[in-house]
């Protein structure tokens, strides 16, 4: 089974990716900052997939990718910013850091779907 792993400090975000993650074939783990969601991933190694926010206590999301990219162990690790900043120098910042995708909040389960598939994970039938 895929793994994914959902970085937001707001539950109600992390429990509204992580059910669509689920219904796309995903066993989901989640974390409330960017920090948690290093150690979360050190610990899974098989996470293939990461949703994080941008602004968030302890580490930020663009320090968790810069922090990811830094290690070669988790290139193949595809990450998407889900975030309200919306300016166009933001999502070059990620996009530049390694981020892979940028869907900016509010967003629909369509956008997520259609997102991930573009990334390459399609859904899987039952």
């Amino acid at each position: 089974m895929r793994r994914a792993l959902v970085i937001d400090d707001s539950r109600t975000i992390r429990s509204i990716l992580g059910k669509k993650l689920s219904q796309l074939g995903f066993k989901v783990s989640d974390a409330e900052n960017g920090k948690v969601g290093l150690d979360t991933l050190r610990a899974n190694p098989a996470i293939s997939l990461v949703l994080v926010d941008w602004n968030m206590p302890v580490m930020n999301g663009l320090q968790f990718v810069q922090a990811v990219r830094a290690e070669s162990c988790w290139n193949d690790v595809t990450i998407v910013m889900v975030t309200t900043e919306t300016e166009t120098s933001q999502m070059l910042a990620a996009l530049d850091s390694g981020a892979n995708d940028y869907i900016m909040k509010p967003f629909t389960e369509e956008i997520i779907s259609e997102r991930l598939m573009l990334l390459g994970f399609q859904e899987q039938t039952i």
